[in-house]
């Protein structure tokens, strides 16, 4: 008994100790010199970012999310301490109420000047809305309480 009770514990604080371990890494939980230079460049590329979902959401044109952001990749495209590098990352554009709606990935060139090409763009994936995000597809006026009913057929 006494052993089955041991080997318990020992798992118990295994398995909480392997999920603190993978959650933690995945997300940044305190500030860093890395993370504030990532979060400034995203900021400088918002309009960048903004213009691309407008070409391509049309009128339906998403938010962008600063921490929606990840950088896939980045690399100098000319030799050792040259002045052009190639961005990728991947965004989740969202509705007003912080809902992603889909997953792009931009890739952009950015040089001395300063230039900011874009390279390429890929549209990943498109997310559904939830029911209650969704446009009604007609107003049923019969499923309106009375009282709404009868302001409404008043002209005023």
């Amino acid at each position: 008994m006494k052993k089955m009770l041991i080997a318990f514990i020992l798992s118990l604080v295994l398995v909480t100790f392997f999920q603190i371990k993978f959650a933690s890494a995945n997300e940044p939980t305190q500030d860093s010199e890395e993370l504030r230079l990532q979060d400034m460049l995203m900021i400088m590329l918002t309009p960048n970012i903004s213009e691309v979902l407008r070409n391509y959401y049309g009128s339906n044109t998403p938010g962008i999310t600063p921490w929606k952001i990840n950088i896939i990749q980045t690399k100098r495209v000319q030799h050792f301490r040259g002045f052009m590098l190639d961005i990728t990352f991947e965004i989740e554009p969202t509705t007003g109420h912080n809902v992603s709606i889909g997953k792009d990935r931009i890739t952009y060139r950015i040089s001395y000047g300063p230039s900011i090409e874009q390279i390429e763009h890929t549209h990943l994936a498109t997310y559904d809305l939830p029911p209650e995000l969704q446009a009604p597809t007609s107003f049923d006026f019969n499923h309106l309480p009375r009282l709404f009913k009868y302001v409404l057929s008043k002209p005023y």
